[in-house]
């Protein structure tokens, strides 16, 4: 299958390339404007592959688009490309507004202009699969049954605001135009090359430093933690066997509080590499909870488990093993990040 995939040098798309170059025989447009959180790095094999193509564009770039639809002609498109930080859209809304909902509204287009050009066997076959988040489902309490494909939208940020109006776009491409569109909707995910500004990465940097661990309100906003390689394996089957018009919601059903995060992080470091100044969980540092923090987000893959024959690899303690195991390995790569200065970055807290 010939994708074009947007956003593909950010965490989760270029987890979703090394799979296809490792374990299929797919072809790969990666369309990514290489913005402060992209990373050629984080293609690993990809970089470079035959089957593997780098064009650097935005999405919100119409010309730029068509010209990558008539050379390449896919088959599929995976539409990753988005600001995701919730922090940041906070601070700074418009970007969100423009990437999320601008941007994705400029690739339907193309993609309806180019899908209403073909025929047969190959109109029959494609796919734009356009990838989303659970926070367009707003927040649950404690004892709420986790979200599912029919539970109605409630976003709470500019971030979840500006995904959530990117799904509608999407739907309504496929009911008024018959574009063949497949949404997915996905909890947080972490693993290896995650931007230093998320949660994950930030604490076990900062307990590697000795530095504060600043977490929000009493820590006990509690999300579903997917391992990004398992999410990646989802979103292939999504494309690949996903049915026109249905959504995935994708999930490893492994609840955590920020703050069971944060403890898990210390003692994984204490046991490791143990400090001389005495346990790392001295370093948390409760801070001000942001505007309209979210309490709790959760997935019930059930939908998604029995349709696509898929189901999370990784337990949260595996796959936390192995990403603290990761990024203690690749301190350079990080190191870098963080000694450069991303247009007014924050790396506060998180989640």
């Amino acid at each position: 299958m010939r994708i074009l995939l947007t956003g593909g040098c950010g965490f989760i798309g270029s987890a979703v390339i090394r799979r296809a170059i490792a374990a299929t025989d797919h072809e790969i447009l990666n369309v990514d404007k290489m913005t402060y959180a992209a990373s050629e790095d984080a293609l690993e094999a990809g970089r470079g592959h035959a089957r593997h193509r780098l064009v650097k564009a935005d999405i919100t770039d119409a010309a730029a688009l068509r010209d990558c639809f008539e050379a390449f002609q896919p088959e599929a498109v995976m539409h990753l490309a988005a600001e995701s930080h919730v922090d940041r859209s906070i601070d700074g809304p418009a970007a969100f507004v423009n990437t999320n909902i601008v941007g994705t509204f400029i690739l339907l287009e193309a993609a309806r202009d180019y899908y209403a050009k073909l025929t047969g066997a190959v109109r029959e076959k494609f796919r734009f699969h356009h990838i989303s988040t659970d926070e367009v489902f707003g927040a649950l309490a404690q004892n709420d049954p986790p979200f599912h494909e029919a539970t109605p939208y409630d976003p709470r940020s500019p971030y979840s605001a500006s995904k959530a109006a990117s799904d509608h776009l999407v739907r309504a491409w496929h009911h008024t135009y018959g574009l063949p569109v497949i949404v997915s909707n996905t909890t947080n995910n972490y693993g290896p090359w995650q931007f230093p500004e998320k949660l994950i990465p930030l604490m076990l940097i900062n307990a590697l430093e000795e530095k504060p661990l600043p977490v929000y309100g009493d820590g006990l906003n509690m999300r579903d933690w997917l391992f990004v390689d398992d999410h990646a394996e989802a979103l292939l089957k999504v494309v690949e066997f996903g049915t026109p018009g249905a959504t995935y919601c994708i999930g490893a059903q492994q609840p955590r509080t920020n703050m069971q995060v944060v403890k898990t992080i210390c003692a994984f470091l204490d046991e490791k590499i143990p400090s001389a100044q005495g346990p790392r969980e001295r370093l948390i540092k409760f801070v001000t909870d942001r505007p309209g923090h979210d309490f709790r987000y959760e997935i019930d893959p059930a939908f998604a488990q029995a349709h696509l024959n898929w189901r999370a690899n990784h337990d949260f303690e595996t796959g936390i093993t192995k990403t603290i195991g990761w990024y203690l390995d690749h301190q350079d790569w990080w190191q870098g990040i963080r000694a450069k200065k991303y247009h007014g970055q924050r790396l506060g807290a998180a989640a």
